[in-house]
């Protein structure tokens, strides 16, 4: 979906304050001028996220009524809310606390400690049709360190689909493009019949990111 409506957006300059940092003052800036964020506020979507998965679901058809979906990192529920919106039974997890949502149950932890990820294997009453992960780590600054630690998050959310996907499932994760994912794009092939690569029109212009979007799993023996 397309974000504005048909008129001219009017920029939004926000002027350097002293106790605010450049890069406080860049962030507000791209937030005050983005569509997707005035679309997301104007049709009740809690991030610009949320387009993000709908773009993806249009190109690859991954969300369906009745499917059982597991949101990684779902603070604060667009993803969860696109997915809940398509009819789907949706368990999401963050550290963070997330507002109530639904059609949605949230829970709060790390799915990798054991008692949470039982939690959320119980919660979807099923093995999982698709697990979503947009998770990203705070930004440090350094792209190559930032980029390692995006893949590190892609390979804990790929460990914990192989438990819970259904044969024939699918997974979406966040990537950098930086190189140091070519091990997890070569378990990713060997687990699922396709592997590809997608950059959402909603994922800004001049960020490295784009998504790995597999379909078809097939559980090891």
């Amino acid at each position: 979906m397309a974000p504005g409506g048909g008129g001219r957006q009017l920029t939004v300059r926000v002027r350097r304050a002293r106790r605010r940092k450049p890069s406080s003052t860049e962030w507000l800036n791209r937030q005050l001028n983005d569509p997707y964020v005035a679309d997301a506020r104007r049709q009740g979507y809690r991030s610009r996220a949320a387009f993000k998965l709908q773009q993806l679901d249009q190109r690859f058809h991954l969300l369906k009524r009745g499917a059982r979906v597991v949101d990684l990192g779902c603070a604060p529920g667009g993803w969860s809310q696109v997915a809940a919106e398509a009819g789907a039974r949706v368990v999401g997890v963050d550290l963070s606390p997330t507002d109530p949502l639904p059609g949605a149950t949230l829970i709060q932890g790390d799915f990798r400690e054991a008692e949470i990820a039982a939690a959320a294997v119980s919660a979807l009453g099923g093995p999982a049709d698709l697990v979503l992960s947009d998770m990203a780590a705070p930004a440090t600054g350094h792209a190559a360190t930032d980029h390692l630690r995006v893949v590190a998050l892609a390979e804990d959310a790929f460990a914990f689909a192989e438990t819970v996907l259904r044969p024939g499932g699918a997974f979406v994760a966040k990537m950098f493009q930086g190189g140091t994912e070519a091990a997890l794009l070569a378990a990713l092939k060997r687990a699922f019949a396709e592997v590809r690569h997608a950059k959402p029109a909603a994922s800004r212009a001049e960020s490295a990111e784009a998504y790995v979007v597999a379909k078809g799993f097939r559980p090891r023996s």
